[in-house]
């Protein structure tokens, strides 16, 4: 057995964006910091190998990259999205913007920023990164992993006093948990849904698109959607079943590929002008997500983002929620510095409830993008809550704010979500609702409402400011 100098205070598994992220935060705490990846560097050669679909960056993962002073940088190569574009299937479009004037969300490329993490990562000097080292095996109770070498084909060891797992949905460390642990539970759901990358490239080194936009093309059971990047392209990705009607069984050739778009997508195919070439060689990537408990061990192992807790990506929140799994159990390791093992158990009692509210907002905002975008009675409703943000700041706020633009817990937002839909619901039941709704008595029904509330388990704190 190959044993190279890898004793540290805490070892990392997965270098994509949770791994280096919470190994600068502890080795900026003055531990000895191992981080481990089973691919090759991505900043190595060509960086096609490795995911690139667009990440929506937010509040919560602007002040994880703030903690570790790489938000500015950053910045630079992010592109504010204020809102959705909407194209209707009829080639109308609509504009539904995210927040109040001026807040938006940020597109920004994952391959871009795995590769500034890394170099961030690199330059600490109480951390040390190992590419191409696959994890064979975890003995929770010894804190030793087993490693295939893919350079070298040798077998490896390390060990820590912690194992933090930051490896994504098919975790080493899960696999471990699953291995040792009796009462371990794990329940994998795979959504019918897959996806596929294409690209709206520049023209003239313009995008052909409005940039500030995220832009959905909401078709029901399917849907395609396009994030901008700085060099003036779009990332598309397009979202559909994988069988069965309108599906990628059957657009096996370039002529249906085609003919598919152009009866679906037609103001963007023209704007596609390698659309048969990219689906023919881009794959189709599953929809995974992932709910186990615990994701602790022994207070010596502990589970993080994907690997935890991951979700389908329709409301942005994957990455931001891995950043903010971060900035917390940073925080308090940090504050139990002698107790490890019940700064994990915080952890998991404070992280859990929000992790699987923000699964379920997720996967409700996938039923709104492709099914409701498009709809009137739907838009009207987003007319209506939009006034109520602009006018009524300090009576109304939106769950979708709570989550992107505020730090506040995501159960609470999940319960925001619940208690605003109810109040729209009345409102939108009103006789002529269309045309009165400019003029109703906004603070009067929302005074009833938080009433009827308070009446029966009171509201969440975001209402009741």
């Amino acid at each position: 057995m190959n044993t190279p100098p890898y004793p540290a205070d805490v070892c990392v598994l997965g270098a994509g964006l949770v791994g280096p992220m919470i190994g600068m935060m502890l080795a900026r705490q003055g531990l000895s910091v191992n981080l481990f990846e089973r691919r090759a560097d991505p900043r190595e050669g060509s960086p096609a190998g490795n995911r690139s679909i667009n990440l929506a960056l937010s509040c919560r993962g602007w002040n994880a990259l703030a903690a570790v002073g790489l938000d500015g940088t950053i910045r630079q190569a992010a592109i504010p999205m204020y809102g959705r574009a909407i194209h209707a299937a009829g080639g109308r479009r609509s504009f539904q913007p995210y927040g109040r004037e001026g807040e938006s969300i940020f597109s920004v490329s994952r391959s871009l920023l795995n590769r500034l993490l890394l170099d961030q990562a690199e330059a600490e000097p109480n951390l040390r990164l190992y590419f191409d080292r696959q994890c064979t095996a975890v003995d929770l109770e010894a804190l030793r992993l087993d490693f295939h070498n893919a350079r070298t084909g040798l077998p490896e060891q390390a060990g820590s006093r912690l194992v933090i797992g930051a490896d994504g949905i098919a975790s080493a460390l899960r696999h471990a948990f699953e291995q040792t642990c009796p009462a371990f539970t794990c329940r994998r759901s795979n959504l019918e849904l897959a996806y596929k990358e294409l690209t709206i490239p520049a023209a003239g080194g313009q995008w052909q698109l409005e940039p500030n936009a995220l832009h959905i093309w909401p078709r029901g059971a399917f849907m395609m959607i396009a994030l901008p990047n700085a060099d003036g392209s779009f990332t598309c990705t397009l979202f559909m079943n994988r069988e069965g009607e309108n599906a990628f069984a059957g657009l096996r050739t370039d002529d249906r590929a085609e003919a598919f778009f152009d009866r679906h997508f037609p103001d963007a195919l023209p704007l596609m002008p390698d659309l048969a070439g990219e689906f023919r060689s881009n794959p189709e990537t599953s929809l995974t997500s992932v709910r186990c408990a615990p994701w602790t061990y022994g207070g010596k192992a502990v589970l993080l983002g994907d690997a935890a807790h991951a979700m389908v990506p329709f409301y942005g929140q994957g990455m931001n929620a891995g950043f903010e799994d971060c900035h917390l159990l940073g925080r308090l390791l940090a504050e139990d510095a002698a107790d490890w093992g019940r700064a994990l158990g915080r952890f998991e009692q404070i992280r859990r409830p929000d992790a699987n509210a923000i699964a379920e907002l997720s996967y409700r905002n996938f039923l709104e993008m492709s099914q409701k975008t498009a709809d009137a009675a739907f838009l009207l409703r987003k007319q209506i809550e939009a006034h109520l943000c602009r006018q009524y700041p300090g009576w109304w706020t939106s769950a979708y704010s709570l989550v992107s633009f505020s730090n506040a817990p995501y159960a609470e937002a999940l319960a925001l979500s619940e208690t605003n839909d109810k109040f729209l619901d009345q409102i939108a039941g009103l006789e002529n609702i269309e045309s009165r709704w400019p003029h109703l008595d906004y603070p009067s029904l929302l005074r009833k409402h938080r009433e009827s509330l308070s009446a029966a388990a009171g509201p969440p704190a975001a209402l009741a400011q």
